[in-house]
């Protein structure tokens, strides 16, 4: 069963423009490279109310698995846990797990000569105030902790805003959920590059193949016009059978190629995985 995923990033820097959301590209390709599938993905305010209705919709579609980013800081605009459990009607309690590893983090900073010190002061307390009954992950990089929390059939799960903190827990302590979460999911992605410059000349061929195997996502790449200009095409499909999933992927291919050299359009090359 396709697992569905929805994102929603949080942060006024967002929004302002003052950051670019690179977060949310990065898990869309995690994500459907694991063979989940990406429905949605939203940027909000730092703003308690504008993240309650964010959630509230979320979580009304039930999807099998939410990624929030942003707002787990010391400062008081990082707002993103305190709004999740008032949304989800669970008091904000001081989780001993986590402020073992703020405390952790912050021995080591200070051992080395980054920080001042190791006291856990009120902002660094802060971070360890999570949702009841949800759940920290270890952030190897930075001082704030993911968390993991269920709510009904849908997991939640929050992550750092600073993407080598958000890339550091998604590649370790975020693993064993994954996995839970995607554990009978192949993907497959294998762009076709051509010698076209045109995309109107792909599309005829495009929209027909894309018709003739729904099951394969067929999409064309558009880029500027002009002479070396190489079109791609990406053929992509998660399932849970590798072998029906290569089968199907190959056979639009072959119906794509066919098709493009019946108007004259070369397939130069073909790269798996994009």
């Amino acid at each position: 069963m396709v697992s569905v995923v929805e994102i929603i990033a949080i942060g006024n820097e967002l929004l302002l423009g003052d950051v670019l959301d690179t977060n949310t590209h990065w898990l869309c390709r995690q994500l459907s490279g694991r063979g989940g599938c990406v429905q949605r993905g939203a940027m909000v305010p730092d703003d308690p109310q504008a993240i309650a209705e964010a959630l509230e919709a979320t979580l009304g579609r039930q999807p099998d698995l939410v990624v929030l980013t942003g707002g787990l800081g010391p400062t008081a605009d990082d707002l993103t846990l305190a709004s999740l459990a008032a949304a989800m009607g669970r008091p904000l309690e001081l989780n001993e797990r986590a402020l073992a590893m703020v405390q952790a983090t912050y021995e080591q900073l200070a051992g080395i000569g980054l920080v001042l010190d190791a006291v856990l002061t009120e902002a660094r307390r802060k971070m360890a105030y999570l949702p009841q009954g949800a759940e920290p992950l270890h952030n190897p990089v930075g001082a704030a902790p993911g968390v993991a929390l269920r709510e009904g059939r849908t997991v939640l799960v929050c992550l750092p805003g600073v993407p080598a903190e958000l890339k550091g827990i998604f590649g370790s302590s975020f693993q064993p959920l994954l996995q839970d979460l995607f554990s009978d999911r192949v993907f497959l992605e294998r762009v076709l590059v051509t010698d076209c410059g045109d995309e109107s000349d792909l599309a005829p061929v495009v929209d027909r193949v894309a018709a003739e195997h729904p099951q394969v996502y067929v999409k064309s790449r558009a880029k500027a016009y002009g002479e070396g200009v190489h079109l791609r095409i990406t053929l992509s499909l998660a399932g849970s059978d590798p072998q029906a999933v290569v089968a199907a992927i190959d056979a639009a291919d072959r119906n794509l190629t066919t098709g493009l050299a019946a108007v004259g359009i070369v397939v130069l090359e073909r790269v798996e995985g994009g």
